[in-house]
């Protein structure tokens, strides 16, 4: 099943990539109480990985990774986002049951609200530099680094915090791709290095 399309043009900033979540939350008083994941992901639509990888990232280090499972849901979801941006397919697909995995609503937009507290500081360092790193084909290659990065969390899944480190760099990898900022694609790249280094002693 391919995803909705989005609601505005492409977000090209963190606060308009919430803005797009916040919208499709809706009024929490008065909406269903949960929400899919179908809507959550619909917010930024089928043709925009960046704000998904950023979706993604921002849930992968969220406290609702607390749940067991959680982590390496996210961790799964990657992998089938950035799996198919290393393709080049222009309209994502997910499996028709796995839209419709539900969420608290609450929950999803108090993450919002709390994102809201930094969001404009990132936003100020997010800008168009190095913007050939964010085309095809080094837009490949990230797209095999967040793989990378979402592999990596099912082994650091067993140590506590751990996973945040490739949490973090999908966060960047996405900030990067919305922005057409090569330096985040670039620290992203660093926290997924650092992620592995973590990982070693379980792997070795």
């Amino acid at each position: 099943m391919t995803m909705p399309a989005p609601m505005n043009d492409e977000p090209d900033t963190l606060d308009e990539v919430l803005d797009e979540v916040e919208q499709r939350v809706g009024d929490e008083r008065t909406a269903p109480p949960e929400m899919t994941l179908g809507e959550l992901l619909g917010a930024v639509g089928r043709q925009s990985y960046g704000p998904l990888l950023l979706i993604i990232g921002l849930f992968a280090i969220s406290p609702a990774t607390i749940v067991p499972g959680m982590t390496w849901f996210a961790a799964g979801l990657t992998l089938l986002v950035a799996g198919q941006m290393a393709l080049g397919l222009k309209h994502m697909w997910l499996p028709r049951w796995l839209l419709r995995v539900r969420a608290p609503r609450a929950l999803v937009g108090q993450g919002v609200r709390d994102a809201r507290g930094w969001s404009g500081r990132i936003d100020g360092l997010l800008r168009p530099r190095l913007e050939f790193l964010s085309k095809p084909p080094f837009v490949n290659i990230v797209a095999l680094l967040c793989i990378g990065a979402a592999l990596i969390t099912f082994p650091l899944g067993l140590i506590p915090f751990a996973p945040l480190a490739p949490g973090l760099a999908v966060v960047f990898f996405g900030l990067g791709m919305v922005g057409r900022d090569g330096l985040w694609l670039l620290l992203g790249t660093a926290a997924v290095a650092g992620a592995f280094w973590l990982a070693a002693p379980l792997l070795l």
